[in-house]
């Protein structure tokens, strides 16, 4: 007799059995996905500085700037700050590493910047009264030659202490006057300027109490004034404003009259040793890493309405505010770095000015022996690879892939993909329909301070030179990314017309 429970069971088990190798196949197809990279469209262009670094006034003139956590003292809301002394740019590693980058611009700015005193001498001994530092002839022209040294035209502020106001508290170009003119007489080049650093920071600028947006607008007629008359060729760049979106920000833009871009700094949290809480649990987060788009949103929305057509400026971001938290100095925040410049330059920002170049956590350069750090080499690949034309990769950003695409630099037709695994656990697959060469920065763990390149790990060689950059040959067809790594895949033969 026939056992139909037996035959029922049987077939209730090959139905699920079928039923988990159709969902083997799906979650596989999910997995893996295909680019045409012939046809990806423009999206736009950005500026061929787009990846420029910060040196801060206070590297150049000597003074307090974020204490560095391996330093003696230091920690969470204790040892804030250090002294540094003026920074050697004179020093061969420094350059030979900055010139790598270039053309980029050098920001030379920072809240130190507003209370800074332009002696126009090589020496100086104590700032004048309404100011807390003086900048000597000879610094500036350390500036002006590294500038020169390594293809990177200055961007800078001035200084609005009460040093530099009338007795109506009323800012006056006086003082400010002596810096182009100087700049032009020593060789150098000021590409754009900011009226003062962070103006809705006042109190940390060392703007005067109860310092405003209708402060700001006032002053701003003046100095929109004074450099139209004695740097015309200049750029003048505003608001700078360092808070969150916010009816005073939008008060800083409006009142930041005839600016040619708008201008603002971006970080997504404090870091440690100010009391912030982000974690390194959080750094590869899809929330974390989109802070970035929710910030330039808001502010695309001012310029859109009260400065319509004006590019826009990211002139001070990193990891956290306060010099970085502990992690902005590994591998581990490389997905943010990255990540960040993929974002934005697919949305347009013109110009992303990263602090710093060589002073506190969030450097891209050891400050004391000025070795490269992992966001070093990231942005070296950056600048190498990626062209100026950006184009839609046709992959939405989904946990664990993000994909961004431009013209590949320097070659006519060719494609660069940066494609970022942020997930932990999960590898990721591509196909593409040509060859390709691959370059895939990964570590022996997030939080170490040195990164591999395709296995091998990138070090200067026999002092200062830097190594080749090399990829792998790929044929066209699947290319797996491990979980936590950054690949760049360059296609040269892909013939996307938007890149001849």
């Amino acid at each position: 007799m026939h056992d139909f429970g037996w035959t029922i069971r049987r077939h209730r088990r090959c139905a699920v059995i079928l039923w988990s190798l159709v969902l083997t196949c799906v979650q596989a197809a999910a997995a893996e996905t295909s680019l045409a990279p012939a046809k990806m469209r423009r999206v736009c262009s950005v500026d061929e500085r787009f990846q420029s670094y910060n040196i801060e006034m206070a590297e150049v003139t000597g003074g307090p700037f974020w204490r560095p956590y391996d330093a003696p003292g230091s920690g969470p809301r204790s040892g804030l700050f250090s002294e540094r002394k003026p920074k050697d740019l004179g020093n061969a590693r420094l350059r030979i590493l900055a010139a790598a980058l270039s053309p980029a611009f050098m920001r030379v700015s920072g809240s130190w910047a507003n209370a800074t005193y332009f002696a126009g001498a090589d020496d100086a001994s104590a700032p004048p009264p309404g100011f807390k530092a003086v900048l000597t002839k000879r610094e500036w022209q350390g500036v002006i030659d590294f500038s020169r040294a390594v293809e990177a035209p200055i961007v800078t502020s001035f200084a609005i202490s009460a040093g530099t106001r009338n007795a109506a508290g009323v800012w006056m170009p006086e003082q400010a006057r002596d810096l182009p003119a100087a700049t032009r007489s020593m060789g150098g080049h000021i590409a754009a300027v900011e009226f003062m650093n962070e103006p809705d920071l006042p109190t940390i600028g060392g703007a005067p109490e109860g310092y405003d947006a209708a402060a700001y607008a006032r002053d701003f007629a003046v100095f929109s004034a004074f450099i139209k008359q004695e740097a015309p060729d200049v750029m003048v760049l505003g608001p700078g404003t360092g808070g969150g979106p916010s009816d005073a920000a939008a008060s800083f833009v409006a009142s930041a009259r005839g600016i040619d871009a708008v201008s603002y700094h971006y970080y997504g949290a404090v870091s440690a040793r100010c009391g912030g809480q982000q974690t390194p649990e959080a750094a590869l987060s899809e929330a974390w890493l989109a802070q970035t788009d929710k910030r330039l949103a808001s502010y695309r929305t001012l310029r859109d309405r009260l400065a319509p057509g004006k590019p826009i400026w990211l002139t001070e971001t990193a990891e956290t505010a306060c010099g970085g938290d502990p992690w902005s100095a590994t591998f581990l925040d490389t997905f943010r770095y990255l990540d960040q410049l993929g974002r934005l330059a697919k949305t347009g920002v013109q110009v992303i000015m990263h602090n710093t170049l060589a002073a506190s956590d969030y450097g891209l350069l050891d400050e004391q022996t000025f070795l490269p750090r992992p966001n070093y080499w990231s942005a070296l690949l950056w600048r190498r690879l990626m062209g100026r034309t950006v184009l839609d990769s046709g992959v939405p950003i989904e946990p664990g892939l993000h994909v961004y695409a431009h013209c590949q630099r320097g070659i006519a037709g060719g494609v660069t993909l940066l494609v970022i695994n942020n997930d932990r656990n999960d590898a990721r697959t591509l196909t593409l329909p040509d060859a390709s060469e691959r370059y895939t920065l990964d570590a022996a763990s997030l939080q170490d301070a040195a990164v591999r390149l395709n296995g091998r790990m990138l070090s200067l060689e026999n002092g200062d030179r830097i190594p080749r950059l090399t990829g792998i040959a790929m044929p066209a067809g699947r290319i797996t990314l491990a979980p936590v790594t950054i690949t760049f895949l360059t296609i040269p033969e892909a013939g996307n017309r938007a890149c001849r």
